[in-house]
């Protein structure tokens, strides 16, 4: 909470620097921000939705078993495909991989989870390919699956 008030109040103040520097500036950026937030706000909702009607209908047991399992490889593959679907802020994330943790999944399942759920966007590839392209999205995606993989393998050894 504290984090959050501390960026909004440094974001302020920078609008103010800006605003003093060149106001004609700050006013056209300020609008242009405002028309790209709204423009994708439709399917941000639509995303936290889909998300939360997930989390709902999947039993926080059956995660666990998921990520807990006896064949590592798996559970790792579990963890990844479940962060690759899923969108939950770190706030939230950290604190559901402790009590996964605490519930029998494994270190490697959950840092497969955490990374992929913070470096592939599956749920967002359509506002990213409206961005940027359907090209760069699979391949950014692709590449950020596969570095996910390893670096829960590699946490897996250093832990």
């Amino acid at each position: 909470m504290i984090i959050t008030i501390l960026l909004i109040t440094i974001t302020f103040v920078l609008i103010l620097i800006s605003w003093f520097k060149s106001k004609n500036k700050t006013k056209e950026s300020l609008k242009n921000s405002k028309t790209m937030f709204l423009s994708i706000f439709k399917e941000i909702i639509g995303i936290l939705a889909l998300v939360g009607l997930s989390l709902v209908l999947i039993p926080e047991k059956t995660i666990t078993q998921l990520l807990g399992g006896t064949h590592e490889w798996l559970s790792v593959l579990f963890g990844a495909i479940l962060g690759t679907i899923t969108i939950i802020p770190g706030v939230i994330a950290f604190p559901l991989a402790k009590e996964l943790l605490a519930k029998g999944a494994i270190l490697t399942a959950l840092a497969s989870f955490i990374t992929t759920l913070t470096m592939v966007g599956f749920a967002t590839a359509p506002i990213e390919i409206k961005q940027f392209g359907k090209s760069f999205t699979l391949y950014r995606n692709l590449l950020s699956f596969c570095f996910a993989i390893v670096i829960a393998l590699l946490m897996g050894v250093l832990l």
